[in-house]
């Protein structure tokens, strides 16, 4: 396959994960979590396909859908933070949505210190990712969106309990899923992984 065919499926892969992601993230969106998380947030799948895009296609790929992805989150859901001004719009743009989705993409580079293409891998890789996104969750919660905290409470402790309390369960899914995806269908081989010894 020439060099030119190549990324052109490449790309068409990447656009059909991206609309997989939604896809799901949407689904995922109907379950009323309002009582719970009052300032956004919810417990999803919806990284997975960008996740497994990765490792399809290698984080540089990954990186992209990850920022495809977070152009299209942006769109549907960017709330203005209390400051209302530019420079907190633009620190919401990048921590809630630039920096949280891309790194989602990055998921194969993670992979590969805990063993490419082993299923451990695959799974760490995909936790990971959605840690460092919840990090990036915290310092905006605490940055920008500090006012939601109740009154007297530490703005720090508030963010980083309401944000592991969905964030700490999308990671434990995202790797389980991929834990149970990758055997089943290899991201480099399309096709079931071969154990070893077979």
């Amino acid at each position: 396959m020439t060099n030119t065919r190549t990324k052109i499926l490449a790309i068409a892969e990447g656009a059909v994960m991206v609309a997989m992601a939604w896809v799901v993230d949407f689904l995922c969106s109907l379950i009323p979590y309002d009582a719970i998380l009052p300032f956004g947030g919810s417990i999803s799948l919806g990284m997975v396909p960008i996740i497994y895009y990765s490792y399809r296609r290698g984080w540089k790929w990954g990186l992209g859908a990850g920022l495809v992805f977070a152009g299209i989150q942006m769109l549907m859901s960017l709330s203005v933070p209390p400051a209302n001004t530019i420079g907190a719009l633009i620190l919401c743009i990048l921590l809630d949505y630039v920096l949280a989705y891309a790194v989602i993409g990055l998921s194969d580079l993670f992979a590969k210190f805990f063993g490419h293409r082993l299923v451990l891998g695959y799974a760490m890789g995909a936790a990971i990712v959605c840690l460092i996104r919840m990090v990036f969750s915290i310092l905006s919660g605490a940055i920008l969106w500090g006012s939601s905290a109740p009154e007297g409470m530490n703005v720090w402790v508030y963010t980083l309990v309401y944000n592991m309390s969905y964030m700490i369960p999308n990671a434990i899914l995202s790797a389980v899923a991929l834990s149970l995806l990758t055997p089943l269908i290899d991201p480099h081989t399309l096709r079931p992984m071969k154990r070893k010894g077979a």
